[in-house]
């Protein structure tokens, strides 16, 4: 019928994909620069906020006429930017800002493993490891900037997941709930808020637990929750009845990940329980975050995330039967275990 759209081709969809690349770093430019905050106060030109965050006006110009493309930021007559919905979000102050998780994903350094991803389909191993010549984690503990932006990252991911897991999984039978490799222990301070009567034990290494105090004080859990630091590959605390680990196992190989879940197994009743926070794949072909996310696994940790069957024998290798995996209205599920 006149007027309607004609639907793209194959090779259309294709190229709309191979762009989204350039996209991902316009976003991020924009992010990096704080044109979201300048526009905070109301719309302006190209200009105007070309002198805010010192810039090049024609430069700005077209970053911000290629962004209202896809609904970051929209042009006003007179060619005055004003912000929508998502560039909303990219305000540093924004109650849901994702400006964390944007600079993390369009770094230089994270762009440029990525753009090694031949080499780890090829060889199977983390392009990351190549160009820095170490893991991940130890390069994280002499790159400050680096590391925190990732530990930004990691707390902005963590305050959308959260709300999610416990509107899903019920830890009120629990009366001493371990999180092993908990960070700051976000996780662990919100179950405890939703389970009063509950006390926990927050596992990770020191250089992490050590800014875990103010999280647990600031969500009035701190005299419930004790503090253990130390690397869960060596030991885990006793005396849980919930065992909690939230994307741990999907940053180590298989071997790795089952000498973690072996660490807990030797520390865990045979009543306990097993709670793994996980991206859960699916079997088949059907759309998944996870999917996507597996490959930057590849790329940088060395680690996978897995299907539920994967799940059962990795969990049975290390003295474990799943029990069942419990979806959230997000990404992510509770893989609940018990000891075989």
């Amino acid at each position: 019928m006149p007027g309607d759209v004609e639907p793209l081709s194959p090779t259309d969809d294709l190229m709309e994909m191979v762009v989204g690349g350039c996209t991902a770093q316009a976003i991020y430019t924009a992010a990096r620069l704080g044109i979201a905050d300048v526009l905070a106060e109301g719309p302006r030109t190209a200009d105007e906020i070309a002198v805010e965050v010192e810039a090049h006006p024609d430069g700005v110009y077209r970053l911000l006429r290629a962004l209202t493309t896809r609904s970051i930021f929209a042009e006003q007559p007179g060619k005055r930017f004003a912000l929508t919905p998502m560039a909303d979000a990219l305000r540093s102050d924004a109650p849901n800002s994702v400006r964390a998780l944007v600079l993390m994903a369009g770094h230089p350094i994270t762009w440029e493993t990525w753009g090694q991803l031949t080499h780890s389909v090829v060889t199977g191993e983390p392009a990351f490891w190549k160009l820095r010549g170490m893991r991940v984690f130890e390069y994280l503990a002499r790159d400050e900037e680096y590391a925190d932006l990732f530990n930004q990252a990691m707390t902005f991911s963590s305050s959308i997941e959260i709300p999610t897991i416990l509107e899903a999984y019920d830890f009120s039978r629990f009366s001493t709930i371990v999180d092993v490799g908990g960070g700051q222990g976000r996780l662990l301070a919100a179950i405890l808020q939703a389970t009063p009567e509950a006390k926990g034990i927050l596992v990770d290494i020191e250089s992490v637990t050590a800014s875990a105090p103010p999280v647990l004080a600031e969500a009035g859990v701190a005299d419930r929750c004790a503090i253990q630091s130390g690397s869960f590959f060596d030991a885990v605390p006793t005396g849980g009845d919930a065992y909690v680990l939230k994307h741990v196992l999907h940053d180590w190989p298989e071997a790795k990940a089952t000498e973690i879940l072996r660490s807990v197994r030797a520390s865990i009743g045979e009543s306990g329980e097993l709670l793994l926070v996980a991206l859960v794949l699916p079997e088949d072909d059907a759309p998944h975050l996870g999917k996507v996310v597996d490959l930057d696994l590849l790329l940088e940790f060395g680690g996978r995330h897995r299907t539920t069957e994967e799940y059962r024998r990795l969990l049975a290798g290390a003295g474990f039967e799943l029990r069942r995996v419990v979806p959230t209205a997000g990404a992510a599920s509770v893989v609940e275990a018990v000891p075989a």
